[in-house]
């Protein structure tokens, strides 16, 4: 798993962040990636990456607010013109099957492939056997949801080296061992699954939320994250104002993070009104309240490490 930060901006787009997008890349689980907000220019954004279009599988969208939906449409549009076929999903508050419907319609845009929409409410919103994920409304000024997405737990590993060093020949009754069956030998010796496989794992968990002020339910979605994405608009200082245009500060996002004890803080929606030299004293406000994060830049990538149930941001990732 890993995210790439497409969009890193608030309100309008900046010489150094674009408005919102974020991708959660699941090749490696699913064969795809999921793609969360869409802001004005997010196609011209994936053109510096590798994400490829017709591999986005579904789309969450948090809220109605446009530097989070103005790019929704071209994108729908490209995908169309770059062979996408596979069926698309998009998850969005009320009315975001309107707002596509009637911009695709005006525009004579036609696509090649069929979309199901997902207007939004609080609770578990898909599952399947691999991942879920569920939402709860946040507070901002309009309606707007986080997501929690969790990876099931992952089956069992197999020792091979022990399992042939008991005998175990090659072929299908390896398998039976991974998937939990104790198994008999040609000599009559049994082996025990238990004896020749490590324990599943938990999946990882990963929190993104909407635009949103402090509130109980982003506490509730992150609680025990590997990594939470919080928005930040504003610093400490500018508590008032974010509360009046229902935003976070870093002390809010920071305090979410510690509340819910989420391993990894990774905050976005930062205000131009920062700049890259104002970063440090951001930071240090944020390891007031919790020890372990990141303000996510576009093009930064994270990459979460399995076994060492941690996320990274990898060298290079930002251009």
């Amino acid at each position: 798993m890993q995210l790439l930060f497409l969009g890193t901006g608030a309100g309008m787009p900046s010489k150094q962040r674009n408005t919102s997008a974020l991708v959660l890349k699941l090749l490696e689980e699913r064969g795809t990636v999921w793609l969360f907000d869409c802001g004005e220019a997010t196609q011209h954004q994936i053109l510096r990456t590798t994400v490829k279009p017709r591999k986005i599988e579904k789309i969450f969208i948090t809220h109605m607010h446009g530097d989070h939906i103005f790019g929704l449409p071209g994108l729908l549009g490209s995908r169309s013109f770059q062979a996408g076929e596979e069926p698309l999903d998009i998850y969005g508050p009320v009315g975001i099957k309107e707002y596509v419907q009637m911009t695709l319609t005006l525009s004579r845009t036609h696509l090649t492939y069929p979309i199901a929409y997902h207007e939004l409410s609080e609770g578990m919103i898909f599952e399947d056997e691999l991942m879920t994920v569920e939402t709860r409304l946040l507070d901002h000024v309009i309606p707007s949801y986080g997501f929690r997405i969790t990876q099931k737990p992952l089956p069992p590993k197999l020792l091979i080296n022990k399992a042939l060093s008991l005998g175990v020949p090659k072929g299908p009754l390896l398998a039976k061992l991974k998937t939990g069956q104790d198994i008999e030998l040609a000599n009559g010796q049994w082996v025990r699954s238990g004896d020749v496989t490590e324990s599943e794992q938990p999946g990882f968990v990963v929190t993104i939320l909407g635009d949103t002020r402090f509130c109980k339910a982003a506490v509730e979605l992150g609680r025990g994250a590997d990594v939470l994405v919080h928005e930040a608009t504003f610093d400490a200082t500018a508590k008032k104002m974010a509360t009046e245009y229902g935003h976070a500060t870093v002390y809010d996002a920071a305090e979410t993070a510690r509340l819910a004890r989420a391993n990894t803080l990774i905050m976005n929606h930062i205000s131009a009104r920062f700049l890259p030299e104002d970063e440090k004293f951001l930071l240090k406000q944020m390891k007031e309240q919790h020890p372990r994060g990141f303000i996510a830049h576009d093009f930064a990538e994270f990459e979460w490490h399995q076994q060492e149930k941690r996320i990274r941001k990898k060298q290079g990732s930002r251009l």
